[in-house]
């Protein structure tokens, strides 16, 4: 009866329950001593302020970090850290969330370069020349594509706990749960036509609920493969961008070296950078689920299939699969050097709009837009035929791979799925029901029949369908091997650029100046400007060698002594200072220059003034940022001077102020721009700078005040002009382009007896030039006369016509 009552009171049994176990408890702790209840006491104590103050402290950080997120988001140029990173501020609802960018270290530069360089396999051969590298390998499902997608990995995942990893895991979690979910449909789908044919209400719509339920949760679970497959293609390219920038933007000055050095990708890095690497980073990502997903199916379908049919019909699914692969593997084209051309054709037609709308002044003012027009539609026409030649491939492939893949696999599908009722000896399991059932169970077996029919069915198009994007991944991977070779090559140029790994060539002209046999030294730290011995050679692209403009130059420039380099054009003038920066090679001898290139250093001012995107503070501190200007203590008032030392004190005004964003290029004049680069030369004020042409477009009276202004501030120039109006501001003179062959050169003070009189000569010159002009016109005429005579074939000398004698006699106006 106890029991009883037990069972229709529950609710009073377990309060029972409880209240014996709280007198067990009350018991324990009276049983307790007074030293563990104070301690007990004492660390729920320390928890409660540790907590209060840890949660206290993590609020105000947060608090300032948002204040200082929402303070930088409108002017973040990125806070630079001591280990070289780099915080910005991105918009994150409502907020702002900080992002800390971490640079590649160079010994991950150095621990990848074994991937990306491969050297000649031979050191040297018995006449002393290094042996040729092999070609590169066409693009194309081969150990070449292994190695380079390997090496990419690398790269796209770092550490096996990195994001990429987690990303990938999870990826592969929801593709698992989709096979398991196809698994499920298959059997449901067989059991709704199950009770449909027997009539089973009931059962027929608890199927369809299950039904809806496992649609709901399948929806849900496709949604997210996507949603992560471009997570993961989007980390591949944050990898990938970044060690590309870090790569391609350095010290190094790989950037310039990259397109006007190497030759290994042209003039198309930027396409490199945006294009095939987005297309390589989407098909890398899609690869995991287009390969990896069907993989998976295919030995689960073939598992289920394999219970349900028998081995028979296993063993001919995998034969079809084998002919199948080796029918479209045969005709299938090259896919893989098909998209590496294409892409190369579309880089061309891209970078000829882009050199049009960097020259369209130029263009317009010459009138050549026919001619430009000629360039793109014969670009055009280039990319359009090599399209055509694709689409055409690829329409005869995709016939024959669909008939393949989709009828045939189906037809062959129904002739597997028949087993076990027309042979169920050779059906497996479904074939045992056939052996073993009676004649009173035939309307039983029948609904079994639809049944296992309607689930085999499905798993057969599932199957059909994982075995098709097997099939159609061979076609992707090809696609993936084009794309993987131009990213790999772009890498693997940077690489040999960052690392001067260039190699000697058999059978190359001008072998003396190569970028393989770099002797030159140059010494950063020197106080001054020197240049020992150093030949003045314009490079050309690897592996060509490049054309001495001078065979040997050597000067020296000291603290306050300007210099003025001068001649001719062509003679190397602008190369000096591309020697000096480093944009050139040092091929023999000695430079030295200050350690740093900009501030409290060298400054360079090139030929053509160059203005960045960004406002017009920008254009003043250039390169600096403005954290970098607010962290000096530098002002705006300051800039407002700088600008009135260099005549442009009315731009803020009549351009709206310092935050004002334009495209500066094309809103100032010639003369405001290289004004321009002058005030930045006061804004940093360096101890040496040269000055390439810096002040052609500028007046005389404007540019010796601009000069007296640069050198009050300390700052040693070394301009490089043909201007004769500078020599009084400059302490020596270099000129260039002398001799026969316009391959020497002279050093000089300004204003010695020497200079002065190497200055008589060339008045004495001139002025002996000056004297032999009327010579020359009295010689002019003559050669004149003797033209506009006509001889006859006798040797007799033809009369003028009529007309012009009347001229002559004033009875015929000119102009009639």
């Amino acid at each position: 009866m106890a029991a009883q009552s037990t069972l229709r009171n529950p609710d009073e049994a377990l309060f029972a329950l409880y209240r014996r176990y709280a007198a067990f408890a009350r018991a324990r702790i009276t049983q307790a001593s007074k030293l563990t209840k104070l301690l007990s006491t004492i660390a729920l104590a320390l928890t409660i302020v540790g907590a209060g103050y840890g949660g206290t402290g993590w609020y105000t950080r947060r608090r300032a970090e948002k204040e200082t997120g929402r303070r930088l988001l409108r002017r973040n140029s990125g806070l630079r850290g001591k280990d070289g990173s780099r915080t910005i501020y991105v918009p994150y609802r409502d907020s702002t969330s900080k992002v800390v960018i971490h640079p590649t270290k160079p010994t991950t530069f150095d621990a990848h370069r074994r991937l990306f360089l491969q050297p000649p396999r031979a050191a040297r051969m018995a006449d002393g020349h290094a042996q040729a590298p092999p070609p590169q390998t066409k693009p194309g499902l081969n150990l070449a594509f292994l190695h380079q997608f390997l090496s990419l990995l690398n790269i796209m995942i770092p550490r096996w706990n990195s994001k990429e990893t987690g990303l990938l895991i999870s990826h592969g979690m929801f593709l698992m749960l989709r096979t398991y979910l196809s698994l499920v449909v298959a059997r449901l789908d067989g059991e709704i036509v199950r009770d449909l044919v027997a009539g089973n209400g009931t059962a027929f719509l608890w199927g369809i609920v299950k039904w809806l339920g496992v649609g709901s949760f399948g929806s849900y679970t496709n949604a997210m493969i996507k949603f992560l497959q471009s997570k993961v293609s989007i980390a591949f390219r944050t990898r990938l961008t970044r060690y590309i920038h870090d790569l391609y933007l350095n010290n190094h000055l790989n950037y310039y070296k990259l397109s006007n050095l190497d030759g290994g990708v042209g003039q198309g890095a930027d396409q490199f950078i945006t294009q095939d690497l987005t297309l390589f980073c989407a098909s890398a990502a899609s690869l995991y689920s287009s390969l990896g997903k069907p993989l998976v199916d295919l030995c689960v379908f073939n598992y289920q299939l394999f219970r349900s049919l028998g081995p028979v019909a296993l063993s001919g699914l995998l034969a079809n699969y084998f002919l199948t692969a080796t029918i479209l593997r045969r005709l299938s084209p090259p896919f893989g050097k098909l998209k590496a051309v294409e892409g190369r054709r579309e880089g061309d037609f891209r970078a000829l709009h882009s050199r049009l709308i960097a020259n369209a002044e130029e263009v317009a003012f010459y009138g050549g837009d026919q001619m430009e027009r000629h360039f793109l539609e014969k670009g055009f026409r280039e990319l359009k035929h090599c399209m055509e030649d694709i689409y055409s491939l690829k329409i005869r492939y995709n016939m024959l791979e669909d008939f393949v893949l989709k009828y045939s696999w189906s037809a062959f599908g129904y002739l597997i799925t028949s087993l076990p009722v027309f042979f169920p000896a050779w059906g497996g399991l479904g074939g045992t029901p056939e052996l073993t059932g009676g004649g009173g169970e035939l309307q039983s077996r029948e609904r079994n029949r639809m049944k296992d029919f309607i689930t085999n069915k499905r798993l057969m198009l599932s199957l059909a369908d994982a075995g098709g994007r097997m099939m159609y991944s061979i076609k992707d991977l090809s696609e993936l091997a084009g794309y993987t070779s131009r990213v790999y090559t772009l890498i693997s140029t940077l690489h040999r650029v960052h690392a001067d790994a260039y190699y000697p060539l058999t059978g190359t002209r001008h072998e003396l100046y190569s970028l393989s046999d770099i002797q030159g030294t140059i010494h950063k730290g020197f106080d001054g400007v020197r240049l020992e011995h150093v030949p003045v050679v314009a490079p050309s692209l690897y592996p060509m060698g490049g054309d001495e403009l001078i065979e040997s130059l050597s000067f020296i420039v000291h603290s306050s002594e300007h210099l003025l380099i001068t001649g001719p054009n062509g003679v190397g003038k602008s190369a000096v200072s591309r020697i000096v920066a480093g944009l050139w090679p040092t091929y023999r001898g000695l430079v030295s220059r200050p350690r740093s290139v900009g501030v409290d250093g060298i400054m360079f001012l090139p030929q053509r003034p160059y203005l960045s995107t960004g406002t017009l503070r920008d254009q003043v501190i250039y390169p600096h940022t403005e954290v970098d200007m607010k962290d000096s203590g530098r002002r705006d008032f300051e800039l407002s001077q700088v600008l009135e030392e260099a005549r442009l004190g009315y731009l803020p005004d009549r351009e709206g102020g310092w935050d004002t964003r334009k495209d500066w290029k094309d809103v100032l004049s010639g003369g405001e721009k290289q004004r321009m680069g002058i005030a930045r030369l006061l804004y940093h004020e360096p101890r040496y700078a040269f000055i390439d042409e810096g002040t052609s477009a500028v007046s005389s009276d404007v540019e010796g005040l601009l000069y007296e202004r640069a050198k009050a501030k300390g700052i040693t120039l070394i301009t490089i002009s043909t201007r004769a109006s500078l020599k009084r501001y400059h302490t020596y003179s270099l000129t260039l382009g002398l001799g026969e062959n316009g391959d020497e050169w002279e050093l000089q003070r300004i204003g010695t007896e020497s200079e002065k009189s190497s200055v008589e000569k060339e008045l004495h010159e001139l002025r002996e030039r000056l004297a032999k002009v009327e010579e020359w016109k009295q010689r002019r005429q003559e050669i004149e006369v003797e033209l506009n005579k006509v001889w006859v074939d006798n040797g007799s000398e033809l009369p003028p016509p009529p007309y012009l004698d009347a001229e002559s006699d004033g009875q015929v106006s000119p102009t009639s």
